[in-house]
């Protein structure tokens, strides 16, 4: 039965693979999306090195020793039989190779891919900040001066810098085909660098159950050329929608909305929104890096104190 499983799970893939089903996580648009498939394909061939021999194993055992199999004497009865080293030694041995491998795997890809540590690419690198609501994502790119929310407009083969927060419950950042998940807490900013190796649209998601517009907190990421990323700034930024205190506490409520782009009125949004929840003395300045107070440069604590009080 659990071989049977097992083939029938294989070929529903095969099915649905060859029907044009599209698996983001096994079809990966950036580089560290193929990283983790890689890491994902290597460790399931590894465990079925044992998996795969224990269900035909199973199979033969069930038929060789099944009810009525006793008059054809095709099997020893051995009632004494306790132990065999090389058998043991083959079941264990195994088994604990393989968790081995597994770990230095692990070790060495937690390092390697750490969602904090930056992209190296010929191409200068774009910040995005991100905030999660309830039900939306909002995104701030602070070196164009636009903003958008539900959609996220980048460049083909170029590193982007995220840092992310919330001013809600909290939700999980997730662009399968891009890669790395990480979560999104209020009065917190993680890091996290993606890149998409072609142009094309890919859906993110929160994989975090945060209250009933759970499922409908979606956005879509659009990767371009340079050229129409360019475009699409220069149009944005000249946009009469305005991200401001006032648009933002709209959008900040509780709901779902369309995809919209900003012409963004306040550089410091992202601090601000983090700033609200962080404890005295502790400040995040508006690239999303956190700060005390005996660590800021001199004038740029009076200017976070001023902020805070905006």
């Amino acid at each position: 039965m659990g071989v049977a499983f097992v083939v029938a799970a294989l070929a529903l893939i095969g099915v649905l693979l060859l029907r044009g089903v599209h698996f983001d996580v096994l079809q990966p648009a950036g580089d560290i999306a193929k990283q983790q498939r890689n890491i994902l394909v290597f460790a399931t061939l590894l465990m079925a090195l044992v998996a795969v021999p224990i269900f035909i194993i199973l199979g033969i055992f069930a038929w060789k020793y099944r009810e009525g199999n006793d008059k054809r004497k095709k099997h020893d009865y051995k009632p004494e039989w306790h132990e065999n080293t090389k058998l043991e030694l083959l079941w264990w041995g195994i088994p604990m190779a393989i968790i081995a491998v597994l770990a230095v795997t692990a070790w060495l890809t937690a390092h390697s891919l750490d969602p904090y540590k930056k992209i190296e690419s010929d191409k200068k690198s774009i910040t995005v900040q991100v905030v999660a609501l309830q039900w939306k994502w909002l995104f701030i790119y602070p070196e164009y001066g636009v903003a958008t929310v539900n959609q996220l407009p980048v460049p083909e083969k170029t590193p982007i810098n995220f840092s992310l927060s919330a001013d809600a419950p909290m939700s999980a950042f997730w662009i399968p085909s891009l890669g790395s998940q990480i979560y999104t807490m209020n009065g917190m900013s993680s890091k996290l660098s993606l890149i998409a190796d072609h142009t094309g649209e890919f859906t993110g998601y929160s994989t975090n159950i945060n209250g009933k517009g759970y499922a409908d907190m979606k956005f879509t990421v659009r990767a371009t050329s340079d050229a129409e990323f360019d475009a699409w700034v220069k149009k944005t930024q000249s946009s009469p929608n305005l991200m401001n205190e006032q648009q933002y506490a709209r959008i900040a409520k509780p709901g779902t909305m369309d995809a919209a782009s900003y012409s963004l009125a306040d550089s410091n949004l992202y601090a601000t929104i983090v700033n609200k929840y962080m404890g005295h003395g502790t400040h995040t300045m508006s690239d999303g890096t956190v700060m005390k107070d005996s660590d800021m440069p001199a004038g740029d604590e009076h200017k976070q104190h001023d902020m805070e009080g905006m």
